[in-house]
């Protein structure tokens, strides 16, 4: 049974640092895309960031260029976000996930989920 768990989310003040973690486990993805996706309240589900199987290519929403990076280690079947200069737009639960294939920035590419973790900024 595959199961994604996100960890590193909490309450930080504006302007503070987060990494999230996400690991993987019941079976390896190291021939598939990851990502991150994030849901405020009252919002869709937005896309964040993604990098591919072997971690070369990466992808970021607009709103988190400069200030977030994604990267994996696919030995220990982790995908990471840090996340620099945080702001309170960026209050949300995210969410990874891993893409049916290569590299996504569509949620409906990715086939598995994690169960989400909080990330609050405060002002």
């Amino acid at each position: 049974q595959v199961q994604l768990v996100e960890s590193g989310g909490g309450l930080v003040q504006a302007g503070g640092s987060l990494r999230l973690s996400c690991a993987a486990s019941g079976r390896t993805f190291s021939n598939n895309g990851m990502g991150w996706f994030r849901q405020a309240p009252g919002k869709e589900r937005e896309f964040v960031a993604a990098v591919s199987w072997s971690g070369g290519r990466t992808s970021y929403a607009d709103s988190v260029k400069g200030r977030f990076t994604i990267s994996r280690d696919n030995a220990k079947n982790t995908v990471y976000l840090q996340m620099n200069t945080l702001k309170p737009e960026d209050t949300a639960v995210y969410y990874c996930a891993v893409a049916r294939n290569g590299f996504s920035t569509s949620a409906a590419s990715y086939d598995y989920w994690g169960q989400g973790t909080q990330v609050t900024v405060s002002s």
